[in-house]
Order: C-alpha cells, then structure tokens, then sequence
C-alpha cells in the first residue's frame, strides 16, 4: 500500500490472487501496469512465506546508495552484523521516521531488500541504505568525514553523560542481539553509549534500543 501511495513509478507487475477491494483495484487500474493473476499456491510461493493479504508487487530492482551519496549525512546508523530481516526493517522504518539520514548494512553476504522493505513497511524505499562488506572500511570512511562513532554497548556510558560538539556528525553502530559490536567496530568506535534504564534489565531488542538511542541522540545534535 506503502508502494501504491508513494512510489507507483517503481512497480511492473501486479499479481491479484483474488478478489480486493473494488477502490483498491481501480487504483490498480489506474496505473495502466499489467495485471496477473496467479492461482493461490503461486502466489503464496511468490510470497516466501509472507501473509500477500490476497496482492502483490513485482517491482523494480532496489539501487543501494553509495558512501559518496551520503557523505555529506548528519546522522547514520551503521548495522554491524544485525541479519533478523525483522529488525533491519523495524530500524529502517524508524530511522526513516526520526530523521536519520541513512543506514548501513554490514556483514550480510546477501541482503532480501525485497523483505526489508516489507519489514519496513516501505519506509527503506525512502532512506538511503547501504550495502557494506566490512564493517571497518565503512567506520574509517565515515571517521575520515569527521563522524563522532558511537557504539551501542550495555557496558557505555549513558549518553546525556557524554559531552559531544554539537558541530559534530553522528554515527551509531548497533550489533547483533547477543553477538554484540564486533572486534573491528570496538577498535574504531570513539564512545560506547547505552540506555539509562532505572529499572535494571539485561537487554532490549535491538530494534526498540535503536529507537531510544537515535531519538536520544537526535535532540542533541
């Protein structure tokens, strides 16, 4: 719907599987995109195990940005080996929805952008996102372009503590849930940040810790 919405420009096929809403198929109509309809086990195969809510979009491939295209950003995430499609989307979508400029993924071989996007709820379509092998060729570029690097880590400090230039560009870099920031982030990372949580617990999903974070370090920058 996301799609529909906002980016009809992207979409080459329409599946209907069965019978929607007579308002929705006129939209569909509208956008003079062939129309296809596979019986039901095509398209939940089509679907890899989603819920296709009875249509799908066959769109255009996704374009991943580049570091030069992001350079100039205020504000990146950077995923160091985060690989739950969920999560990476749920950070997409909230990341998008705060105001962050952009996100990097890393250490992923092969990134299902097609389920990020879904995750997301569109919102990756409208953020840069970045494919990055390792995770120290993106911190070392970003440091380069005078980033401050914080690093998500339960044994940080908070960050209200941490007194940062306002003039500076932030990076936050988010591991893996139980994995953690790798070695080759810890080297780089400048500051290790965590959550101040006057009720002590051992962790949150990464995707809610990222929220709280960006919109702790959004106010400040």
């Amino acid at each position: 719907m996301y799609i529909l919405q906002k980016h009809p420009h992207i979409i080459n096929e329409i599946y209907l599987a069965k019978k929607i809403d007579d308002k929705l198929f006129k939209k569909f109509s509208s956008l003079d995109i062939k129309i296809i309809t596979p019986d039901s086990k095509k398209a939940q195969a089509m679907a890899r195990g989603g819920n296709h809510q009875g249509f799908l979009l066959g769109i255009k491939e996704y374009e991943f940005s580049t570091f030069r295209s992001i350079s100039n950003s205020q504000f990146v995430v950077v995923l160091d080996g985060l690989n739950d499609i969920g999560n990476i989307g749920s950070i997409c979508r909230t990341s998008y929805a705060l105001g962050v400029d952009a996100v990097a993924i890393c250490g992923i071989k092969d990134i299902k952008m097609s389920q990020i996007i879904r995750a997301s709820s569109g919102a990756a379509l409208d953020i840069a996102v970045l494919d990055c092998g390792c995770i120290a060729t993106i911190l070392n570029e970003l440091k380069q372009k005078k980033f401050y690097v914080l690093g998500a880590n339960m044994s940080g400090e908070t960050y209200s503590d941490i007194d940062i230039s306002k003039s500076h560009n932030i990076a936050l870099v988010v591991g893996a849930e139980g994995a953690g920031l790798s070695k080759k982030a810890t080297k780089i990372i400048d500051k290790n940040i965590k959550i101040d949580m006057p009720n002590s617990f051992d962790s949150l999903n990464v995707s809610v810790a990222t929220g709280i974070l960006i919109e702790s370090i959004r106010k400040r920058i």
